[in-house]
């Protein structure tokens, strides 16, 4: 949109809630359209989650995966970045309520407020136990995984050097998956020659699954693939035994009780509370249940997109919550908002399935298009250049792929750096954080 139009005495007023690949996709669609926009984030950053795991084994740095919105939207004049909390939607007066009691009016609203960490009615779990959505979360768990081994090599004692040594991810999806396979390779192959006292080689990294096989969303012969790659890297996959309780000492499942000092939730996620907003219909998960064309019902003047709604796709299976996806609606609520400020209608949303792609260490991946499969080491490069091409800029690009030709050629992952906390550290943050605590346990 040009200046002229941005300056329209009255323009349609779009606010956009979210920044992520729904909301910021929307918010490039409308470009050249006769709207005001308005985009709220309660961060000032847009965040590749796919790559999110990555940072937090340490493979990349936060800046390689995360953009400011301000300077990808710094050419559209039409668009205001707001960075806010937004706690309610007031929708009989067409109002969003930020958390200061400030406002925003709107003539249409997409709601792109993503999902959360679910722990099924156990959240006192989350500070033993804590997930993988946000920046914080990943330079959380990296701090957590290398304070472990800086304590094991402290550790005289070999029962807590052994729990020091223990890795348990909760929940065996593509994040699971990812993330116990990095961390085994992290532990076999890049961390060996730095220690003294500890042989990381010797580090348990297990895989906590309550359901029956690995990536239970691809098909059973790359689930069977992926389950055996895990196991060659040394990873424990346990299967068909859900987690009934996580502590500062460990993680219970089957019945059994295994010492641990780092845990990692990777087993489900919660819709953000755009559906208590509004009063809507929801599934188990929280995520609004929207009708055809992606609004509200009852609403037509508000639109739900990505990881927030639940909606079936062309063979009747729910919509998944990833980033092609989130994409693929952001684009069709853009189009629907020019075609109604043109007087026309859209066909209802149609969702194309863009395939699932999951990492299992350096050299093995796994990618389900449906009638096209593939697995093994051509996969793995697939799956790299897919990913490297959706990340933004030049530059993060050829930073991305030089972290990783660094990794595959030498083992070596450059940002390996225990940002926060010290050896002594007292308040509040000692309470929150226990990867705070790093000094000789009791």
């Amino acid at each position: 949109m040009t200046t002229e139009q941005a300056q329209l005495p009255n323009p349609h007023r779009v606010v956009i809630v979210g920044a992520g690949f729904g909301g910021l996709e929307a918010t490039f669609r409308l470009a050249g359209a006769p709207v005001a926009i308005t985009l709220v984030d309660r961060r000032n950053h847009h965040l590749f989650q796919p790559l999110l795991y990555q940072v937090a084994t340490a493979s990349l740095a936060t800046s390689e995966i995360a953009w400011p919105i301000r300077y990808l939207l710094r050419d559209r004049a039409e668009v205001t970045t707001l960075f806010a909390t937004v706690n309610g939607v007031d929708a009989a007066n067409k109002r969003v309520l930020l958390d200061d009691g400030d406002t925003l009016s709107y003539d249409t609203l997409i709601l792109a407020t993503g999902a959360f960490h679910a722990y099924f009615g156990h959240d006192e779990w989350e500070p033993f136990a804590p997930g993988l959505k946000t920046l914080e979360d990943a330079t959380t768990l990296r701090r957590r995984i290398l304070v472990a081994f800086e304590r094991a090599e402290r550790e005289t004692d070999p029962a807590r050097r052994a729990a020091l040594l223990t890795f348990v991810i909760v929940g065996a999806g593509p994040t699971g998956v990812e993330l116990a396979g990095t961390i085994a390779e992290l532990a076999r192959d890049t961390l060996p020659p730095d220690f003294r006292n500890i042989d990381t080689q010797h580090a348990r990294v297990v895989l906590i699954e309550a359901g029956p096989r690995v990536l239970a969303g691809f098909a059973d012969d790359l689930s069977t693939y992926a389950q055996r790659s895990l196991e060659s890297l040394g990873v424990e996959v346990v299967l068909g035994k859900p987690v009934t309780e996580c502590s500062a000492d460990g993680v219970m499942y089957g019945g059994e009780q295994l010492a641990a000092k780092t845990l990692i939730w990777a087993a489900g996620v919660r819709a953000s509370p755009a559906a208590e907003w509004l009063n809507a219909p929801a599934d188990r998960a929280g995520r609004l249940q929207v009708d055809p064309d992606l609004t509200v019902p009852g609403h037509p003047d508000i639109f739900a997109i990505g990881d927030t709604v639940a909606i079936a796709g062309p063979d009747g299976k729910p919509v998944p919550g990833i980033a092609p996806a989130a994409k693929q609606q952001g684009r069709y609520v853009a189009d629907t908002i020019k075609a109604r400020l043109r007087g026309e209608t859209l066909p209802p949303f149609h969702y194309k399935n863009s395939g699932s792609l999951a990492q299992i260490g350096k050299h093995r991946a796994v990618i389900d298009f449906g009638t096209f499969k593939l697995r093994g080491v051509l996969a793995w490069w697939i799956w790299s250049i897919a990913h490297i091409y959706f990340l933004i800029g030049l530059r993060n690009r050829l930073q991305v792929a030089i972290s990783w030709l660094w990794v595959y050629l030498r083992d070596q992952r450059a940002a390996r750096l225990i940002t926060q906390g010290s050896s002594k550290v007292v308040g509040p943050a000692a309470t929150r954080d226990p990867a705070y605590k790093i000094s000789k346990p009791d």
